[in-house]
């Protein structure tokens, strides 16, 4: 991914009013450029003056593509049971994998109107395509045999799907 600034991150959210845009918290490392971008297909945070909300920019032909999520509270989970990440595949325990829920854009989010999608807790699936994290208990082991290019272009379309029924509202 190619680094941005404040003013790209914040003017990318699609699915927020320009002044709560405004008033969300950079992720951390953005000021002293400790975020490694080129590791990053997509950038994933929780807004540290929010908890409960987590966003991400999303590259794309048009320039980047924010939204906001809602992330949920706390839930305990089965350590047995395990979860599957729908943008990058990852197996994780249960707690490894939270349901983001996100308004939609424009009149349909002022009226309530949500989507959701199963994503990584920490929002690291780049990371873990790359093998430089590792869920922190794997269940279930599964061998691909695509290429990591492969692997990135299918979480990204995963992730444009969702990103795209966001904005369309």
């Amino acid at each position: 991914m190619l680094a941005l600034g404040e003013r790209e991150i914040r003017s990318s959210f699609v699915n927020c009013s320009k002044g709560e845009a405004s008033r969300i918290k950079m992720p951390p490392g953005l000021s002293d450029g400790s975020i490694p971008w080129t590791d990053l297909d997509f950038l994933g945070w929780t807004d540290p003056g929010a908890p409960m909300r987590a966003l991400l920019v999303v590259p794309g032909q048009d320039g980047p593509t924010g939204i906001v999520l809602r992330r949920p509270e706390a839930m305990r989970a089965s350590a047995t049971r395990s979860s599957m990440c729908r943008v990058c595949l990852t197996d994780h325990a249960a707690s490894g994998v939270s349901l983001f829920v996100a308004p939609l854009a424009g009149a349909a989010g002022r009226n309530g109107n949500s989507v959701g999608e199963y994503l990584c807790s920490d929002l690291a699936c780049s990371l873990y395509l790359r093998g430089k994290r590792q869920p922190r208990m794997r269940l279930v082991r599964r061998e691909e045999t695509l290429t990591l290019t492969e692997r990135i272009d299918r979480a990204m379309a995963n992730l444009a799907a969702f990103t795209t029924r966001v904005a369309a509202g």
